[in-house]
């Protein structure tokens, strides 16, 4: 392996000085006023996230997650000129299925730990060995310690040749490919790019796409849609605002912990199941998430993604996939697709409809999530 494809070892190792600078930050923070009795309304409450942020300052341990996180085999890799770093968890079942799992935005790594173990020791979880899987667990270039990106044009097209040179350079030739959120899109992007690797793409995602002219929508399609489009036009400033600025939004989230906080766990609010952030997730899974994000100062470079996407020319009809595609489909993701319109652009083998759940399946529902990922790839194995 020449030096510039070299796989390098890595352990995260986060001097004092920035825990103690984020917690001198966290003191001095200067509070917005609200008005009274607007709840979430006009966007996350200000008693909610001084009540994040005194936990986070007071009682958060960074150490104690820093060695968990140390605990999975950490590497970086120089791909295309961008470094990427990537845990990579090697089963002990000789047929193990190679498989690559990519989070979103505002995730990272730190939303698969509770499901590396039972996907790559199912033996030791009380499931069938059979299920095993290697994982590959990278950093979105631009996101943690893949971050922040060099250059233009990180899209979620360039994303996806660089998994499937990562997974080469592992010497790994067939693979199945999972995620949600900006996962998603790069999942299937794999099937779509790498077919003759791809074992089959399973998405706990996938965005509604519904044609013009559709009129002899059911009832609960009509519902599908209706909470897409309320979406689009009352949920969706964040990405308007990373699409388009996302440089000048950076100097606010890599200055202020209390607005990294705020900006992150406010989807974390949206997007989950019932109840506060911190009662759908693990508060201190939460508060891990984003101390990756202030820790590698990668909120702006995190955020250009949505800029490269929105300049890809992906607009209109998804591209046809013909990859065995698998869909777990939670009751409350930001948008839930309509099984026959999702199977006019995907090759869709397995469907799975849960009573429960959000956007952030591996941390809501680690259990349905690995027991869907386990059925699917043994439909395609």
């Amino acid at each position: 392996m020449s030096h510039a494809t070299e796989i390098r070892a890595f352990r995260i190792d986060i001097a004092q000085a920035e825990l103690d600078d984020l917690r001198a930050r966290l003191e001095s923070t200067r509070w917005p006023d609200q008005l009274p009795d607007s709840g979430w309304d006009y966007g996350i409450p200000l008693d909610y996230v001084q009540q994040l942020a005194a936990y986070w300052r007071t009682s958060y341990d960074w150490r104690v997650h820093e060695q968990a996180l140390n605990a999975f085999p950490q590497f970086t890799t120089v791909i295309d000129g961008q470094r990427v770093h990537f845990l990579h968890v090697r089963s002990a079942e000789p047929d193990a299925i190679p498989l690559i799992i990519t989070h979103g935005w505002p995730g990272s790594i730190v939303e698969f730990v509770n499901i590396i173990g039972p996907l790559t020791n199912p033996r030791a979880h009380g499931a069938d060995p059979a299920d095993a899987f290697h994982l590959v667990v990278p950093s979105i270039p631009g996101y943690g310690f893949s971050g922040p990106t060099q250059d233009r044009g990180w899209n979620v097209h360039r994303i996806a040749r660089a998994w499937d040179e990562l997974m080469r350079r592992l010497g790994y030739q067939r693979y199945g490919a999972q995620g949600g959120d900006w996962g998603s899109a790069i999942s299937r992007e794999l099937g779509l790019i790498a077919d003759e690797h791809i074992i089959g793409v399973h998405l706990n995602m996938l965005f509604p796409w519904v044609p013009e002219d559709a009129t002899d929508l059911t009832d609960e399609e009509r519902s599908r849609v209706e909470v897409m489009r309320r979406f689009r036009a009352t949920s969706s400033g964040y990405g308007a605002i990373q699409s388009t600025r996302p440089q000048t939004l950076a100097y606010g989230l890599t200055d202020s912990p209390a607005g990294q906080l705020a900006w992150t766990a406010e989807k974390f609010g949206e997007w989950t199941d019932d109840g506060l952030p911190d009662e759908a997730v693990d508060r201190d899974q939460l508060l891990t998430n984003i101390m990756v994000y202030w820790l590698t100062k990668t909120a702006g470079s995190s955020a250009r993604l949505y800029y490269e996407a929105a300049r890809s020319g992906s607009s209109g009809p998804p591209k046809v996939s013909t990859a065995p595609t698998g869909l777990a489909v939670f009751a409350h993701e930001i948008a839930r697709p309509i099984r026959r319109f999702a199977e006019l652009s995907n090759n869709i083998v397995h469907w799975t409809e849960f009573d429960r759940g959000g956007h952030f399946a591996a941390m809501e529902e680690p259990d349905l999530l690995v027991g869907d990922v386990r059925a699917f790839f043994r439909q395609v194995r």
